[in-house]
């Protein structure tokens, strides 16, 4: 009996969704793209646009941009992996904020228009890739690991106490994106001496880690009128970071720690 009745109830069911299916309506979003070609250097940088029915879209910008690539114009070049805002890969400006396009959501308002660019201020590898040597370069200067004159007696890993684990809060989850870098003016224009939100706030992280034993090297490291200093306290960088860090805050203590 139960097996008629499902039998009688399944063709019913499949119309009703293929026709829900058939009367949903297109929702057409238009989404203008940063484009520029290294191979064609004389062509000027351009906002291409692109029309995608976000209702066969996924709700993200990641979605989007995938969908265009996928069955609009497979020379739509940007950095992506993880989807899950671990990475850090997709960063780029959607809409004139710094963020990660796989976790920044669609706006189903189709009377506006999405407009997408790579990181501001940064040398651009093609359409909304930067090129990020210097960023990284500057994550090394500061030398972002555990530094120790000596191993623990039993050989095993170096112990810190649960409130000392605590002080690394805030800092250690920056996945490195960029985000907070690109958007503050200090960087913008003296990128090729201050470090930049992101990697002080990383030299922060190791100067207060219990286990650490390089803190004078580390604070001499940034006594100078640059790496440390050209910071204004504008903030743009706490503002954008995607994954709610506070970079301003790690670089008031460091100043704080190095006056006192």
């Amino acid at each position: 009996m139960f097996k008629s009745v499902i039998q009688r109830a399944g063709p019913i069911s499949i119309r009703r969704m293929a026709t829900a299916a058939v009367e949903k309506q297109a929702l057409v979003k238009t989404f203008q793209i940063y484009r520029w070609n290294p191979d064609t250097p004389e062509v000027k940088p351009t906002l291409q646009e692109y029309k995608v029915d976000i209702n066969q879209c996924g709700p993200m910008i990641l979605d989007a941009i995938l969908k265009i690539k996928n069955e609009q114009d497979a020379t739509l070049t940007f950095r992506r992996s993880c989807r899950e805002g671990i990475c850090g890969s997709c960063a780029m400006n959607i809409n004139g904020t710094n963020t990660l396009a796989c976790l920044c959501r669609i706006d189903r308002d189709v009377s506006k228009d999405t407009k997408i660019y790579p990181l501001p201020h940064m040398y651009i590898v093609r359409d909304l890739v930067p090129d990020l040597t210097l960023f990284y370069k500057q994550y090394k200067s500061i030398e972002p690991w555990l530094q120790r004159k000596d191993v623990p007696a039993d050989g095993r890993e170096n112990l810190q106490t649960i409130e000392d684990r605590h002080k690394l809060d805030g800092l250690y989850e920056c996945i490195l994106c960029a985000c907070c870098s690109t958007s503050c003016p200090s960087y913008w224009w003296n990128q090729q001496e201050y470090l930049g939100p992101a990697v002080l706030m990383q030299a922060f992280r190791w100067m207060i880690d219990s286990r650490d034993e390089a803190g004078d090297k580390r604070r001499s490291f940034l006594e100078n009128g640059m790496s440390l200093y050209r910071c204004h306290t504008i903030m743009n960088c706490s503002r954008t970071c995607p994954k709610g860090l506070n970079p301003g805050q790690a670089i008031a203590n460091i100043k704080k720690s190095m006056a006192f």
